[in-house]
């Protein structure tokens, strides 16, 4: 049997920006995609601490060092540059794996620095 478990978190990152004029996505400082195990492309849920929206979207990689969090397309709707999101990433695993597994969480400071 196989369950989805939390793989990668980036607990209380900051929107930095928000682009309607976009085909949607969010993108994200490399850095922090590393530092959680995150890859381009990667289907994230995003849930905004702020007002409470809880969305799916994939990730494109952003400017290494920059601390970009922005939400482009209709994602951009939901947020506000300012408010505190988390960006979570789950993966299919074998049950007897998934006890052992660690995930890879990240909790950036200001300016989405590690």
């Amino acid at each position: 049997m196989y369950i989805q478990r939390l793989k990668s978190k980036i607990h209380c990152a900051t929107v930095t920006d928000a682009n309607i004029n976009y085909k949607g996505s969010i993108t994200i400082d490399e850095d922090l995609m590393d530092a959680a195990n995150l890859i381009a492309g990667e289907k994230v849920q995003v849930l905004d601490n702020n007002n409470g929206e809880r969305f799916e979207t994939y990730i494109i990689k952003g400017e290494r060092g920059s601390g970009c969090i922005c939400l482009n397309g209709a994602a951009a709707r939901k947020v506000l540059p300012g408010d505190t999101i988390i960006i979570i990433s789950y993966a299919l695993m074998d049950f007897e794996e998934a006890k052992t597994f660690e995930p890879s969480i990240i909790f950036p400071k200001e300016e989405n620095k590690l």
